[in-house]
C-alpha cells in the first residue's frame, strides 16, 4: 500500500485548513522525559535561582547532512551567513519559501568542513533533503528520529543534557574538576569526563546562563549521573516535560510556526513527496483566529526576531522575498503579553488557581480597533506569578505598556464565520518586550 503524502491528505480532507485545524487538541510536550520531576513549579524556579538539568535527548530530530556539496545545498536554500560559519559553531538555521516565508527554524551545527547536524522539528531536514535530492548535490543524508517515531525503538545516537541557572557554572566546574574552556555563545568545545569525550555547547533554552552537552549515546547515562550526583549540594533539580516547553516563552522563541508550503502550486511537487504522516501534516492549529486561508498563519523570519541572521551577501531561495519585506516594512513585532493574573483565574481557573497552562493556539489579540495581533505559544510562568504569551501584533500596539485584550477559546472551524462572536470569555494583557526574561534580552548572547 502506497503510503498517503500531505498533498494526498489535503485533497482528502479540502483544504488545509480543514486538515489541521483541531479544536482543543493537547499541547505538545517531550516524550520519554516524566512528566514532573519535582513539581513544575519547583523545576521552573531552578532555572532562575539555582540550578536545572534538562534532557533533551529524546524528542528532536537529527539529520546528518554530509559531502561536498553540504554547505552550497545548506547556502542555497538558507538565508544565513555561510562565510562566517566556524566548525564547532550552530546556528539558528532560517530557510524560507519563494515568498519569504520561514518553512521553519532548526539549530544547524557545523560539525567539520563538509559535515553538519540539522536538529529540531523535522520541517526543515525535510526541506533540505528535498531540495539536495531534486538539484542533484552531492551530499548524503543519515537521520534519527525522535524516539516517539524511531523506527523499531531504540535509543537515541546522541544525548543533550542542558545545565541551567544561576549555579549552572559552578555545578559545571563540580563535574569537570575546573573550568571548561571558554566558549561563545552557539560554540561548542571538546570536553572529557573520566574518558568519555563528547563537546560542551555554549547555549540554553532558558535564557540564562549555562550549557547544553551532547555526545554519543554510550556515554549518556554516565554523564547523566555524574551532572545528579555533582549536583546534589547545590539542590540540581531535573526539570520534566511540562516545566521544559515553557522556557520559551520568556526567552522569545517561538516554536513551529506553520511552515509556508501548504497553498504554492510550484510545491505541489514537494507536498506529494512529504509523508501525511509528519510534522507537515499532524501539527494541529487552534485558537480562537480563525482562518480559512491557511497563508494567513504564515510568517516573516523578520516577524521571528531572525533578520540579525538573514545574510544578503548571497543568494538564496527567497532572497528576493525578504529583501522586498525588510524594504517595505509593515510587519508584525514580536512581543510578550502578560497576562492580568485575576483574568487568568477567572477565565483559565474557573475562579481558581489555574495551574499549568500551555497553548500553542492562535488566539485573537484585540483592542478598541479589533483584531491587532495573534499569539504563538502561552504558558504559565510561576516565578512572574501568571501567564506569559509569545505574541505578533501590529507595530502600532507593539509599545511596551499597550493594554490588549485576549480571546480565550477555540474556533469550531469551517462553516462558522471567522468572525462570529462566539461568547469567548475576553483576558486583559499587557504588551511587554520580547525576550521577557532580562538575561535572554542582554547579557545571553553578548559575546556571539
Amino acid at each position: 500500500m502506497t503510503t498517503p503524502s500531505l498533498q494526498d491528505g489535503i485533497d482528502k480532507a479540502g483544504s488545509p485548513i480543514q486538515l489541521l485545524w483541531q479544536p482543543g487538541a493537547e499541547p505538545w510536550t517531550p516524550e520519554v522525559v516524566g512528566r514532573e520531576y519535582a513539581g513544575w513549579r519547583v523545576e521552573q524556579r531552578a532555572w532562575h535561582e539555582g540550578v536545572a538539568l534538562l534532557n533533551l535527548s529524546h524528542h528532536m530530530y537529527d539529520m546528518w547532512i554530509e559531502g561536498p556539496d553540504a554547505t552550497q545545498v545548506l547556502a542555497d536554500y538558507g538565508a544565513n551567513n555561510f562565510e562566517k560559519f566556524a566548525v564547532g559553531q550552530a546556528k539558528q538555521y532560517v530557510p524560507v519559501n519563494r515568498h519569504g516565508q520561514i518553512v521553519t527554524d532548526g539549530i544547524l551545527a557545523r560539525e567539520s568542513e563538509n559535515s553538519y547536524l540539522l536538529s529540531g522539528v523535522p520541517a526543515c531536514q525535510h526541506w533540505v533533503q528535498y531540495h539536495a535530492e531534486k538539484g542533484g548535490y552531492d551530499v548524503a543524508f543519515s537521520t534519527d528520529p525522535s524516539s516517539a517515531f524511531r523506527p523499531g525503538g531504540g535509543d537515541p545516537r546522541i544525548f543533550r543534557y542542558q545545565i541551567q541557572g544561576p549555579l549552572a557554572i559552578e555545578l559545571i566546574e563540580k563535574v569537570f574538576g575546573g573550568p571548561i574552556p571558554e566558549t561563545k555563545f552557539f560554540h561548542s568545545t571538546p570536553v572529557t569526563l573520566n574518558g568519555r569525550s563528547f563537546k560542551a555547547l555554549r547555549h540554553g533554552m532558558a535564557g540564562q546562563a549555562g550549557y547544553e552537552f551532547i555526545g554519543p549515546w554510550e556515554h549518556a547515562a554516565y554523564v547523566h549521573d555524574a551532572f545528579l550526583k555533582a549536583g546534589e549540594p547545590l539542590s540540581l533539580v531535573q526539570v520534566g516535560a511540562l516545566a521544559y516547553t515553557t522556557p520559551s516563552v520568556e526567552s522569545g522563541w517561538i516554536p513551529s510556526p506553520v511552515p509556508g508550503i501548504y497553498t504554492d502550486p510550484e510545491l505541489a511537487e514537494y507536498r506529494s513527496w512529504l509523508p501525511l504522516f509528519g510534522i507537515e501534516g499532524k501539527r494541529p492549529l487552534c485558537g480562537s483566529f480563525f482562518s480559512n486561508d491557511i497563508a494567513d498563519y504564515y510568517v516573516s523570519p523578520f516577524e521571528l526576531g531572525y533578520g540579525k541572521v538573514i545574510h544578503f551577501g548571497h543568494d538564496f531561495h527567497g532572497r528576493d522575498a525578504l529583501l522586498k519585506a525588510k524594504e517595505e516594512g509593515g510587519l508584525r513585532k514580536k512581543v510578550t503579553l502578560v497576562f492580568d493574573p485575576d483574568d487568568v483565574r477567572r477565565v483559565i481557573g474557573g475562579g481558581g488557581d489555574p495551574g499549568f497552562v500551555l497553548s500553542y493556539a492562535r488566539h485573537r489579540v484585540e483592542t478598541s480597533s479589533g483584531l491587532v495581533g495573534v499569539t504563538m505559544q502561552t504558558a504559565a510562568i510561576d516565578p512572574v506569578g501568571t501567564v506569559l504569551s509569545q505574541t505578533l501584533i501590529d507595530a502600532a500596539h507593539a509599545e511596551p505598556g499597550t493594554e490588549v485584550t485576549v480571546v480565550w477559546g477555540d474556533h469550531p472551524g469551517a462553516g462558522t464565520d471567522p468572525e462570529a462572536d462566539l461568547g469567548f470569555p475576553r483576558i486583559r494583557a499587557t504588551v511587554e518586550v520580547s525576550p521577557f526574561d532580562r538575561h535572554a534580552r542582554t547579557e545571553y548572547r553578548r559575546d556571539a
